[in-house]
């Protein structure tokens, strides 16, 4: 029986750990490994010469080299969803901190200290007054990137008795499905954006979101006195546009998750630190999620979560000796040349899935009898092909 080497990086949480049973070895100095489960660590690919896949125990892969992994054909997951309540709670414990001044209140109550009732009751019925804030509940609320978490979000906004947009020029239909009616989808940032007296950014942070809060495009469309929301990725705003903002008074506020230099000590930014994801279910939900993700790639090619490879799943019957996998660049003919090398060595293709994201084709070949290392090499070799893998399947009980 085949034992995959797996290498954890960062704090894992032991839920999604103990997912792993006697067919994987885990070991966090693992050198070699073919699978990987990282938290917010990067991930240099070259350390890794047999890394067939990363599970990212989170939402974002901005720390992971995709584009890279794509090329060696790695597998990349992320765990969508699976930290969007800690999220959403924190988005509105932290905007309901800003709007009622709670740390400055706190920070006044702090310094009481010493005194006794009677003068600590006179000093906050004296000065109170200087903490007076605002409610959430009929304002308007614009929520940019309806994800998992966005689509969180924006519902919530309405159950603080809020108005709310949502944008999002590429939204998935699987989340848009759980996007309450009363959400007003905009067809435009500038619609969203000249209403909102709260903008709430969940988008991931890519080469196109990165510096997507920027003054051109989106804050010169901005309602004069909004506060914007950063809990997704601290690149994707533009900071001194923001501070810009601020000073101008285009924006009263900001409320961030990504503490620097130019944001600590700003009387108008209130900042947290990247705790987004940071509770004990979070942390359990994203490590059983990309555990399993990981091992059912590891032990039948399945994908479920990729953001590089195409989605694809399949159940292998139990006349299904070997499954072959192969990952090719989108191009014309692939499934032709892979059957036709099949079938060249009288190999019988049980079941055939093919599935493309338009950059990457993925295929899962069921076959009813072994497959010889030559054929496998000889699908390897050709123009297009990044890698093909060899899975030997259990059948009736009996491992082959």
């Amino acid at each position: 029986m085949k034992q995959f080497k797996i290498k954890t990086i960062n704090a894992i949480a032991k839920e999604g750990i103990g997912l792993f049973d006697t067919r994987f070895l885990v070991d966090p100095s693992e050198t070699d490994p073919e699978g990987i489960v990282v938290r917010s660590s990067k991930v240099e690919l070259t350390q890794f010469p047999n890394l067939l896949a990363i599970a990212r125990a989170g939402a974002g892969v901005n720390n992971i080299p995709v584009e890279e992994a794509t090329e060696k054909g790695i597998c990349v997951f992320n765990t969508p969803g699976a930290n969007a309540n800690a999220v959403v709670e924190l988005v509105y414990t932290s905007l309901g901190i800003w709007l009622r001044n709670v740390e400055k209140s706190i920070e006044f109550c702090q310094g009481l200290t010493g005194m006794n009732d009677d003068e600590i009751n006179r000093e906050v019925e004296a000065r109170k007054k200087k903490f007076k804030g605002e409610e959430m509940a009929g304002k308007t609320m614009a929520v940019f990137g309806l994800g998992k978490i966005g689509v969180g979000v924006a519902n919530a906004g309405l159950h603080h008795g809020m108005r709310v947009f949502g944008f999002d020029p590429f939204p998935a239909l699987d989340n848009i499905h759980h996007l309450s009616p009363e959400v007003t989808l905009a067809r435009s940032r500038k619609e969203a954006l000249a209403q909102a007296d709260f903008i709430s950014i969940h988008m991931p942070l890519n080469k196109n979101t990165h510096g997507y809060v920027t003054e051109k495009d989106f804050l010169e469309f901005v309602k004069p006195g909004a506060v914007l929301i950063n809990y997704a990725r601290g690149p994707i705003v533009d900071e001194d546009a923001v501070l810009a903002a601020l000073a101008s008074d285009k924006l009263r506020g900001h409320v961030s998750d990504f503490p620097s230099v130019k944001f600590l000590g700003h009387d108008q930014i209130l900042v947290t630190p990247h705790l987004g994801a940071s509770t004990s279910e979070s942390e359990e939900n994203c490590a059983t999620m990309a555990v399993k993700e990981l091992k059912n790639y590891l032990e039948f090619g399945n994908i479920v979560h990729s953001v590089n490879f195409p989605n694809i799943e399949t159940i292998p019957t139990v006349d299904v000796h070997t499954r072959l996998t192969v990952i090719n660049r989108d191009q014309p003919g692939m499934i032709a040349m892979i059957s036709n090398i099949l079938g060249d060595k009288h190999i019988n293709i049980k079941n055939y899935t093919n599935k493309s994201n338009g950059t990457v084709g993925y295929n899962i070949i069921d076959c009813a009898g072994p497959v010889p290392v030559d054929v496998q090499e000889k699908i390897a070799e050709q123009e297009g092909v990044l890698r093909v893998r060899m899975i030997p399947l259990e059948i009736r009980g009996r491992q082959v």
